[in-house]
């Protein structure tokens, strides 16, 4: 098993009360915007040599790691625009956002003292908004957003990771700890310092998202991580989480911190990536999926559909999980009308059945075939979203199993606010759609309140 099963609750109440809030926002958008969004290409990973990273095979790894970090000199998005992705975001229905600040390459997209390798260092420094995290963090709080900093533990670029007096293998720390452990204190500093800086210097933020699971300690790697493509070394690349964390929370008390995948007390939502958990799962949890195939911006990319979104957000929510959308900004710093149209389109079936998704939990049965169940907290009022392809008609009527409605319930439907009949027999409940709804079309999902009964929930 992942050592992340191991959920632990967090003591902390402020930390609790955090993750309740969050745990009710349900759908969210990470941005991944860096150096490798210039040329489009596969985020970080190009400079990292490991059998599956595709290179040209006439450039010396030396050079091509050289050309990679001297993309540096030529990002300078002088149409970047927050504003336009947090109007994009919030029509889309999303309510936090999850932005890169340092992906494993290094290249800092906030205005750190720590490195001058960051964007506020470069042909985009005179810009007002060259410290580009700032602004995107005020663009989504301005609109009611819960505010999170993705943060690389691995740091590519820093000579206190990979050392350049010798070569790098792959994603791991390229000198042994245990010989140079001074080199590995100062990696730790420059780590605490970093995010120090994030929590001081750039308002509220609710979310400290850790990437880099490989950086942890090593009695706390697992099968799984050794299955990732890379031989763990013999050192642990301990970080000091727990110093990080209080720090952290001194300055923004109940602050999230998800390491992603190490487990335990600092891991306090987990994060499955690309694709859902089988079943329902009781602790909180967030799939980050992406919106095309790519988690930056590349070109001609292939995004999936709204009704595909919606379907996976319903599947997500209904087994008690969050959604984290992955979006890739243009290189200038806009989205492309790609993009925000179907942000647009999976927003407006959110504004009609928004009240099935948000603040609402898992049901003990959350999924009969295509009908999927969600519940108030109360446990009192439930739901069932039938999913629908496109094109597909609305069916004459819904039969499902379990979840009964209270004998006297309404049962509402969320697309027109009108009452539907029903009937209940040995278990199970049959709901009539009115003939009006079969001139419905590519509405993607139709959603239904009712009550349940005390006794039931």
């Amino acid at each position: 098993h992942p050592q992340s099963v191991n959920y632990v609750y967090p003591d902390d109440p402020l930390v609790r009360e955090k993750l309740e809030r969050w745990r009710d926002q349900k759908f969210g958008m990470i941005v991944h915007w860096g150096l490798y969004s210039v040329h489009g290409v596969l985020e970080s990973w190009g400079i990292c040599s490991e059998p599956w990273v595709h290179r040209d095979s006439t450039v010396s790894y030396e050079d091509s790691k050289q050309r990679y970090w001297a993309v540096k000199n030529e990002f300078n998005p002088e149409r970047f625009d927050p504003d336009q992705w947090a109007n994009a975001a919030a029509d889309a229905g999303m309510r936090y956002l999850v932005f890169t600040t340092k992906h494993h390459d290094g290249f800092c997209m906030f205005d750190t003292h720590e490195t001058d390798f960051k964007i506020s260092n470069g042909p985009f420094a005179a810009n007002p908004k060259s410290d580009v995290a700032k602004f995107v963090f005020e663009a989504f709080r301005k609109r009611g957003f819960m505010i999170g900093a993705y943060f690389s533990k691995p740091d590519w670029h820093s000579e206190y990771y990979w050392w350049p007096t010798y070569a790098t293998p792959n994603r791991n720390v390229n000198y042994d700890i245990r010989t140079y452990p001074w080199r590995w204190e100062n990696f730790k500093t420059f780590t605490f310092n970093q995010i120090r800086e994030l929590m001081h210097g750039y308002g509220g933020i609710d979310i400290l998202w850790l990437d880099g699971g490989w950086v942890r300690p090593l009695e706390s790697v697992t099968d799984e991580v050794r299955s990732w493509g890379a031989a763990i070394p013999e050192w642990s690349q301990d970080v000091d989480i727990p110093r990080i964390a209080a720090m952290a929370r001194a300055e923004q008390p109940g602050v999230l911190v998800v390491d992603r995948t190490v487990g335990g007390p600092y891991e306090n939502y987990q994060t499955p990536e690309q694709r859902i958990p089988d079943r329902s799962l009781a602790q909180p949890w967030e799939s980050c999926i992406t919106l095309g195939r790519a988690w930056g911006y590349t070109p001609r990319e292939h995004y999936k559909s709204p009704t595909e979104i919606v379907h996976t957000l319903i599947e997500i929510v209904a087994k008690g999980g969050s959604m984290l959308l992955g979006v890739g900004p243009h290189p200038d710093g806009t989205l492309t009308s790609a993009q925000v149209d179907r942000l647009r389109e999976i927003g407006a079936w959110l504004k009609i059945n928004g009240e099935a998704i948000y603040s609402t939990r898992s049901a003990d049965t959350y999924r009969d075939g295509e009908i999927f169940f969600t519940q108030r907290k109360d446990g009192m009022k439930r739901y069932a979203i039938v999913r629908l392809k496109d094109d597909e008609p609305v069916p004459a009527e819904l039969v499902w199993h379990g979840n009964l409605p209270a004998p006297d319930s309404r049962m509402r439907c969320l697309q027109d606010g009108s009452d539907v009949p029903w009937t209940q027999k040995d278990g199970i409940v049959t709901v009539t759609l009115p003939s009006r709804f079969r001139q419905l079309h590519n509405i993607r999902a139709l959603a239904f309140s009712f009550d349940v009964e005390k006794d039931h929930h």
